[in-house]
C-alpha cells in the first residue's frame, strides 16, 4: 500500500465534480489498489473520511472509519467503502458541529449538517447497500460526499467568525465547551 499525495485547497480537482466509478472498475486490481491506499493515506493523516478527488483521482468514491475510541462518535464505524454514493436527509432537522479536512490543514471551522441521512452506496466490489446514519457519521458521510460534487466544508458554513486554527480552537475554543 502507498501513503497518496492529498490535494490542497485551491487545485482544480478540489472543484471538479467526480465522474462515476464504472462497473467495469471494481474486478480491476488498480482501482482494489486505489482503495487500500486511500484507507492507508487516511490513516496516515488521522482522518476520519477521505474522497477520490482529495488524492487527485476524479471518481465518486470516499472511504470512512470512525475508531470506537474518537470522542466526536456516538459510535464505532468500521471501514466503508462509499462509491457512487447518494446521501438523502432524512428529515430537515439540522445541526451544527465543527469540521475539519486534510485538503484544508490546520483549520476548523462549524458547519450545519442534516441530522439524519440515508447512504446508498456501492461497496468496493460494487454490490450495492443502504445504511441510515445520525450524528458524526451523519455528519463526515454528507462532508466526504460533497468533495464528489467539488465542495469542501468551507462553502457550507454561514459565516467566517468560526474558522479557527487548531492549535488556537484545542486552546481556546474546546476548553471552552467542555
Amino acid at each position: 500500500m502507498s501513503i497518496l499525495k492529498v490535494a490542497r485547497i485551491a487545485h482544480p480537482v478540489l472543484r471538479a465534480k467526480a465522474k462515476p466509478v464504472p462497473k467495469s472498475a471494481f474486478k480491476d486490481p488498480l482501482f482494489q489498489k486505489l482503495v487500500d491506499d486511500m484507507q492507508e493515506t487516511m490513516y496516515e493523516y488521522e482522518g476520519v473520511g477521505l474522497a477520490a478527488p482529495q488524492v487527485h483521482e476524479g471518481l465518486r468514491l470516499a472511504v470512512i472509519e470512525v475508531p470506537g475510541d474518537d470522542e466526536r462518535s456516538e459510535a464505532e464505524v468500521p471501514f466503508l467503502v462509499l462509491a457512487n454514493p447518494v446521501v438523502t436527509p432524512l428529515g430537515d432537522e439540522t445541526v451544527k458541529g465543527w469540521e475539519g479536512c486534510l485538503s484544508i490543514p490546520d483549520l476548523r471551522g462549524v458547519v450545519p449538517r442534516f441530522a439524519r441521512v440515508k447512504l446508498d452506496a456501492l461497496d468496493r466490489h460494487g454490490k450495492p447497500y443502504s445504511r441510515e446514519a445520525s450524528g458524526f457519521f451523519a455528519r463526515v458521510i454528507q462532508h466526504e460526499c460533497d468533495h464528489l460534487e467539488g465542495g469542501v466544508y468551507l462553502d457550507r458554513m454561514q459565516g467566517m467568525r468560526s474558522l479557527t486554527f487548531i492549535k488556537e480552537f484545542e486552546d481556546h475554543v474546546k476548553k471552552d465547551e467542555e
